[in-house]
């Protein structure tokens, strides 16, 4: 169904705006595929400097599934890595997709970002990161979080 609605939705922006190019900044086809470490998570050893990185549709966090059947399972693996600034425990919802792009890595030639919703105590207003399991980029810590304590 999944796959069903992209075409759709790829195909009615290439009708409308006679075609589509990418915004993503971010893809590195050369970047490490994410290990999966202890208690089901990624392998995460870099922060992020850039303020953009992840927070940002045009620099999304690009984890890249290709391997399992489950296209939201190394999502889980990089969120289930992350901690709130001063190492509080996350929780997070998958809100929606957005922000169709081309890409080779689906088989309808598109693809969407997933944008979820993460909380912690004390935050007053929830952050958003968007996510992309369609490109390889190098994982980082985005700015303001942490990594979970293991």
């Amino acid at each position: 169904m999944k796959k069903i609605l992209v075409f759709i939705a790829l195909l009615l922006l290439m009708v409308s705006c006679g075609s589509i190019k990418s915004s993503l900044k971010n893809i590195d086809n050369n970047a490490p595929v994410p290990v999966l470490g202890k208690n089901n998570t990624f392998v995460i050893t870099e922060y992020s400097k850039d303020k953009r990185y992840g927070y940002d549709k045009d620099y999304p966090i690009n984890i890249y599934y290709r391997g399992t059947k489950n296209d939201t399972i190394n999502q889980k693996y990089f969120l289930k890595a992350l901690a709130g600034p001063k190492g509080e425990k996350i929780t997070y919802t998958k809100l929606e997709n957005c922000c169709p792009f081309p890409t080779k890595n689906s088989d309808v030639g598109a693809g969407f970002l997933d944008v979820y919703e993460l909380q912690w105590e004390g935050l007053k207003k929830p952050v958003l990161l968007y996510l992309n399991i369609y490109e390889r980029g190098l994982l980082m810590v985005p700015v303001g979080l942490s990594l979970k304590k293991m």
